[in-house]
């Protein structure tokens, strides 16, 4: 052991390098019966080259091994990659992020695609994927009651449906595609562009729609219609789109909105008024009225669907179901003849922060 302790003792000098001494661990070895007639260890191998001095005057370091220039660079790497990821995910959901936060999280994605991909491109896949989104509304007022349709645009109960189906009502019901019940209020109401929010109270896990961008919206295109025409839950239609930029007149008038439902004659629970081309269709639409620019469908619109979808066949909403021309007066026998109107979601989505704000013009 003594004779191990002084062969040790031999290789101090090779850890005093201050350049370190890649064959460090040969003093290790020390530690097992050296003979001495075995041949001295190999001659140390000569230090790592210099780098030259620092701007300090110190002297430099060794050079380092070409592995550490390739692990600097794998940050640069990987940074470049997330800039690429995020620029790619910015173009494709910056509305969502940056405009329709609030409540819970809406799907607002211009470029979703909803539907599955075996099923793109057919009514069935559009009609399962939007439909637990599509809720059917009914409000009652001290002049009666009317039924509409509404779109859910949060997982905890925002819904979209038509200034005209929730006008002055006392009490809104709300029934989901599940069979659900549930009791709502409204948060905010502009009858200039018949649009409303309402929230349904203690509801969480909804799904809730994905809305497109009805800029994007060509005339000739696909189109699928959700809503609750007569009361009939979930009702899918389907046709195009007709013509862009109809201007469709309604009333904004709350009295005249009551009394219409109160007949009957609401769109909600009958036929609802509406001006185009200087003429009035199903009803008077009253002294006080406003205009707005309409997506023209011939998809099937009757009363009830107002306030639901009318939807693209990637399964996104392009528009609110709003009016739709009936043939008769009599509410009977009125149906559609292919003239249906729904209001761009592009002024949905405008309209979304006075609404959550609790407006009521």
């Amino acid at each position: 052991m003594t004779e191990s302790l002084r062969r040790d003792g031999e290789y101090e000098h090779a850890q005093e390098n201050p350049y370190g001494n890649p064959y460090q661990g040969a003093q290790q070895h020390a530690s097992s019966p050296v003979n001495p007639e075995w041949p001295p260890p190999p001659a140390q191998p000569p230090a790592a080259p210099y780098a030259g001095f620092a701007d300090d005057g110190q002297p430099g370091q060794p050079a380092q091994p070409q592995q550490k220039h390739r692990a600097r660079r794998g940050p640069l790497a990987l940074l470049a990659a997330v800039a690429i990821a995020a620029a790619a995910v910015g173009g494709g959901t910056a509305y969502g992020i940056q405009e329709l936060t609030g409540g819970d999280t809406v799907a607002a994605a211009t470029s979703t695609n909803v539907v599955p991909s075996s099923q793109k491109g057919t009514v069935s896949g559009v009609a399962k994927a939007v439909s637990p989104s599509i809720v059917e509304i009914s409000a009652t007022s001290n002049a009666g009651s009317s039924t509409g349709s509404g779109v859910i645009i949060t997982g905890d109960g925002e819904i979209i449906t038509n200034n005209h189906v929730v006008s002055g009502a006392s009490s809104v019901k709300v029934r989901t595609s599940d069979g659900k019940q549930y009791t709502a209020e409204v948060v905010g109401t502009d009858s200039k562009k018949d649009l409303a929010l309402i929230k349904l109270e203690n509801a969480s896990g909804l799904k809730a729609a994905s809305l497109g961008d009805s800029d994007a919206v060509g005339v000739g295109d696909q189109v699928v219609a959700i809503g609750s025409p007569e009361g009939l839950t979930g009702t899918v239609t389907s046709g195009i789109v007709s013509a862009l930029d109809r201007d469709v007149t309604v009333s904004t008038d709350e009295g005249q909105q009551q009394q219409q439902q109160g007949q009957g004659q609401g769109q909600g629970g009958g036929q609802w008024p509406f001006e185009f081309g200087g003429q009035e269709f199903n009803g008077d639409t009253g002294s006080s009225t406003t205009t707005y620019k309409a997506i023209q469908t011939d998809a099937s619109l009757n009363p009830g669907n107002s306030g639901g979808a009318l939807i693209d066949m990637n399964g996104n909403i392009i528009g609110i179901n709003s009016a739709m021309y009936s043939a008769t007066e009599a509410s009977a026998s009125a149906g559609s003849v292919g003239l249906g109107f729904a209001i761009p979601v592009n002024t949905v989505k405008a309209d979304l922060p006075d609404l959550r704000a609790g407006a009521s013009n």
